[in-house]
């Protein structure tokens, strides 16, 4: 049973997640050769404040 953890900051929309669910899911069986019932998506989000680059938080970087 395959579980694929996807990171991100926050602001996903839920159609976002959607599609990077379906098109995750697609991946993992043709190449692991496993069923869409068997594979496991979790998304988690991450807000800017707790994600950091080289020793810099990524809510302190301008934009």
């Amino acid at each position: 049973m395959p579980i694929v953890r996807v990171e991100m900051w926050t602001g996903r929309t839920h159609a976002q997640k959607q599609e990077l669910a379906r098109a995750i899911t697609e991946a993992v069986c043709a190449i692991a050769e496993t069923t869409p019932e068997a594979t496991i998506i979790i998304f988690e989000d991450v807000e800017r404040s707790n994600w950091a680059l080289a020793g810099v938080l990524a809510s302190d970087e301008e934009t």
